[in-house]
């Protein structure tokens, strides 16, 4: 059982745990291994992999209010920040989203906690935000902190830096006029710094803060998707099991693209092993389905839901031998 979470609903592991419950109670043995593609809960996820140290720092949320939040430390001597832990849009109520004044400064602040704790390789997972900033926030922290430090961020999707602000802006509060001036201001940044981001992919994750720290800091970007699931040993228990259910929140055009679950039934396709998916709802038509190769497709929305979709998955799995 290798789910994401069901953003805003359930976290990746307590999706794994009621699915497995289900396929256990219909008599079948279940590994459960949640899964992440960089955004909300990936630290989570890795480090129940990875094990490592949690400590905590007081740092900037997205409107510069002081919050308490989680960084790791990793016994290979990195460090592991997950933005959404300090700029994510989940720490910002509805009715105070602001998408010109949230800023990234938290996300610095706990990459120089990282660094000040011993770490000369930071991890920095990005996704979830509140921000629209293009890092400046982040890279201001640094600058100010005399940080260092080698830097690889985990990107959840492939959005170039200048498409951040139409794309995931009206989520974050932003209406059409003031999309126009957060592209202006993501223009204005990438003309002053050493490498542009414009074109590159992956550079407008959490509103360009991936970008910012490539062409600024020289950060490595890599895909979240492919990247946890290498890390958690995926595919090596992929190849030895039976079936393979994954999910997420909403199965839609996205998830053929970026996101894990697109990933991970790719996996399953080269490998020849079958994947079920369930989720919370589906807008994918029976083509899009076909593409991305799922065994079966169930709809669940409680714990409860989850479960009784485990169960029934038992039954799918034997019709179809």
């Amino acid at each position: 059982m290798a789910p994401d979470s069901f953003k805003g609903t359930f976290s990746a592991p307590q999706v794994a745990a009621a699915v497995a419950a289900g396929l256990r109670s219909a008599g079948r043995e279940a590994i459960e291994l949640p899964v992440a593609d960089g955004g909300e809960g990936t630290m989570d996820v890795l480090l129940a992999t990875l094990a490592g140290e949690r400590r905590t720092a007081t740092v900037a949320d997205p409107l510069g209010r002081p919050i308490e939040a989680e960084y790791a430390l990793l016994p290979d001597g990195s460090g592991l920040v997950e933005m959404a832990r300090a700029s994510g849009l989940t720490l910002v109520a509805e009715t105070e989203r602001d998408a010109w004044a949230a800023d990234t400064r938290g996300t610095g602040e706990l990459i120089a906690a990282a660094a000040g704790a011993g770490a000369e390789r930071v991890i920095v997972t990005v996704g979830g935000s509140a921000t629209t900033d293009g890092g400046a926030g982040a890279l201001a922290a640094l600058d100010e902190a005399g940080v260092e430090v080698e830097l690889e961020v985990v990107c959840d999707v492939s959005t170039p830096f200048e498409q951040a602000p139409r794309i995931f802006g009206p989520q974050k509060g932003a209406d059409a006029r003031m999309v126009g001036r957060l592209e202006r201001r993501l223009e204005k940044l990438a003309s002053g710094w050493p490498r542009d981001p414009r074109g590159e992919p992956m550079t407008g994750c959490a509103g360009g803060l991936s970008g910012g720290l490539w062409a600024a800091r020289g950060a490595r970007l890599v895909p979240g998707a492919a990247y946890v699931l290498d890390a958690v040993g995926f595919d090596e228990l992929m190849r030895a099991a039976a079936f393979v259910v994954t999910g997420e929140g909403s199965l839609d055009e996205q998830s053929l693209q970026d996101k894990v679950v697109g990933e991970l039934a790719t996996r399953c396709r080269q490998s020849g092993v079958a994947c079920h998916a369930v989720v919370g709802r589906s807008s994918l038509d029976p083509f899009e389905e076909r593409i991305i190769d799922l065994a079966s497709v169930t709809e669940a929305t409680t714990l409860a839901e989850l479960e009784e979709a485990g169960r029934a998955l038992v039954a799918v799995v034997a019709g179809e031998r």
